[in-house]
């Protein structure tokens, strides 16, 4: 029996499809990718991602320690590694200060593992992220006092830290920074300050995590001990789980790192990886980017986001595998609470921004002892919102948002007179530059593109909102639907096992190596069914197969799609095999009527910059008039 056909029925897609511009691969580049294996359109798409050369393609695929750089390389290697061996060999206590998320506690177990192995007894410490803040505290250079250390090493911090490192050595204490954010104009008068976005560095790879350049230090210091080399590689895991929970490309030498890690988790998991995975009810043997993503480092930093994150912090230093199942438990129930105030505290957030027409009043009457939510300005840029909530969650809550409004989200935590906020993009702003350009205004800031934060007087909160929304403005595309990027767009035929083979050799993907996404076009739907969870699962027929295809968390699509509509499809292909057979599936991101997008733009996913005029700072000449608050 045929499905029926609905000729005047057009399903519009959700986003906005963009597919990769068509690069031709050079000679060069065909020839290595034939000698690797690879098929015609893997390698163009590889062509298209900017692998422009033979040697970066076999690069790609080569064993990846071969794509390990030499950490002598790193700006002030040499004095990092002169200053321990001096603390060593004169007996000296040496303080590792660690971030409280989970890059800078990986980090902060890698440097104090690496140490301990190299014959040393490091006091570790990880900072308040209510109490202290982000960056070397001053309760942290007082504890280091007490504890008799003449040196501190950052991990994945102190690159902003001026005053508080200025204070270190008043205090008599040297000050190792070891970062990978972004430098200020002035830089802290440390000891040394290795990071690999320093302007002078050159070390060829930029985009290290924090975790990612502690591992390369631990290379360092132990690259001459009996075994050393060894040990140094062997922390690889820790170092893929912080790259992997703070965003940063797995490209380069960081795609060396997690190649290297979920080898060696797969192969045997350290006692509190372990602990982790069993509680979360995860196979070592299948770990991947997106288990460690959202089922490991959720729970690392999980502690620090409804109390303190020492308990992770010992997980990842213990090799008692009963000592870690306790540890992990403790996280496991800090996870559960983490997961309740994310949910008041977005039920709130959402009523809040429902309820506040754009440009309502600034402040709708809080007061000091009952702190209501407050929405300052509700723009159609982005989404500003400020509330009573724990400092720990708003990071979430903003990512939650993004995903609500389609634009970017800012959501502030009050503390009294200050409000500390969490920024998450949409990939469209780029919010490290645009927070930048509001640098003045603040008590402190940094972050990335994607992710940053800031802490500001509860007093400039209006006049940072007004700011904001203008340099937002400047990064709004025609099209407001959120972009996805696509590699490939092709006939459904076309769609076979020797392209999903292909696929599977980028692995691992993540951010900045993304999962493949292909338009599949001309499929007829024979079947649709609403899933649990809030999912679709869809039929698809081509000419004499069909393929299954399943639309995680797009409930809406059971009700825009029906039988027989001709469709085309975005989705990452996949398999799955069930009795003994293999067979093709499509996790589907979006469905349209046939040809409906054949206008598609080539333009790049790149993140827009909200400046054209390069971040210049507000009071700079940005030519832009603007309200402040009285």
């Amino acid at each position: 029996m045929s499905e029926p056909w609905h000729p005047e029925r057009v399903i519009e897609p959700r986003f906005a499809w963009r597919v990769a511009e068509t690069v031709t691969p050079t000679a060069e580049l065909v020839d290595a990718g034939t000698r690797l294996g690879l098929g015609a359109r893997a390698i163009g798409l590889l062509a298209g991602r900017g692998l422009a050369g033979a040697d970066e393609l076999e690069a790609f695929f080569a064993e990846p320690i071969a794509a390990l750089h030499d950490p002598r390389l790193l700006p002030d290697a040499s004095l990092f590694l002169a200053r321990l061996r001096a603390a060593r060999a004169g007996g000296e206590t040496v303080m590792v200060f660690g971030d409280f998320d989970a890059d800078g506690l990986t980090g902060l177990a890698i440097l104090v593992r690496a140490l301990r192995a190299w014959g040393m007894a490091p006091v570790p410490y990880v900072p308040s992220r209510l109490d202290e803040g982000h960056g070397l505290s001053v309760k942290a250079i007082d504890a280091a006092r007490a504890a008799g250390a003449t040196l501190i090493v950052t991990v994945d911090c102190g690159s902003t830290s001026l005053p508080e490192i200025a204070a270190a050595r008043e205090a008599g204490i040297d000050v190792i920074v070891t970062d990978h954010h972004r430098l200020p104009p002035e830089l802290p008068v440390a000891l040394a300050i290795v990071n690999p976005q320093r302007s002078d560095s050159r070390y060829p790879e930029r985009r290290l995590a924090g975790s990612g350049v502690a591992f390369k230090l631990a290379q360092l210091l132990l690259a001459d001990e009996p075994g050393g080399p060894a040990a140094a590689l062997d922390l690889c895991d820790l170092a893929t789980i912080g790259s992997i929970a703070d965003l940063v490309p797995i490209l380069g030498e960081t795609r060396a790192i997690v190649r290297l890690g979920l080898a060696r988790i797969a192969a045997g998991p350290r006692p509190g990886i372990a602990a982790l995975l069993a509680a979360a009810s995860v196979d070592p043997a299948s770990v991947d980017v997106e288990t460690l993503s959202f089922a490991v480092a959720p729970r690392i930093n999980a502690a620090g986001r409804v109390g303190e994150s020492a308990a992770a912090a010992a997980l990842l230093m213990t090799d008692d595998r009963q000592e870690a199942d306790r540890l992990a438990s403790e996280l496991e129930t800090a996870n559960r609470t983490r997961r309740d105030m994310t949910s008041q505290a977005m039920s709130e957030a959402r009523a809040v921004i429902a309820a506040v027409a754009p440009a309502a009043p600034a402040d709708r009457g809080a007061t000091e002892t009952e702190p209501e939510p407050i929405a300052e300005h509700i723009p159609i840029h982005v989404t500003i919102v400020r509330g009573p909530w724990p400092v720990g969650i708003v990071g979430l809550v903003a990512s939650r948002l993004v995903e609500d409004h389609g634009r970017p989200a800012i959501v502030g935590a009050e503390l009294g007179d200050v409000i500390r906020a969490s920024c998450r993009s949409d990939g469209r702003l780029d919010l490290g530059a645009t927070l930048d350009a509001c640098g003045p205004i603040f008590l402190r800031h940094g972050g990335h593109a994607g992710a940053a934060g800031f802490e500001i007087e509860a007093a400039r909160w209006p006049e940072f909102v007004a700011i904001f929304d203008a340099l937002a403005a400047r990064a709004v595309p025609d099209d407001p639907r959120l972009p996805l990027a696509i590699d490939l767009a092709l006939p459904a035929l076309d769609v076979d096992y020797a392209l999903h083979r292909d696929l599977r050799r980028l692995d691992p993907c993540g951010q900045g190596n993304p999962e493949p996404l292909l338009i599949v076009e001309g499929l007829t739907v024979t079947r649709v069914r609403a899933a649990s969870g809030g999912h679709t699962q869809l039929t698809l027929r081509r000419r004499l197969d069909v393929l299954d295809g399943i639309a995680f968390g797009r409930p809406d699509l059971a009700e825009t799609v029906l039988e027989g509509d001709l469709v085309d499809v975005v989705a990452r292909l996949t398999s799955r095999t069930f009795g003994g057979y293999e067979s093709l599936q499509l996790d589907i991101r979006d469905v349209a009527s046939s040809g409906i997008d054949a206008a598609r733009s080539a333009d790049s996913a790149r993140p827009a910059s909200a400046l054209d005029e390069a971040a210049t700072p507000i009071g700079a000449g940005v030519g832009l008039v603007l309200p402040v608050a009285s």
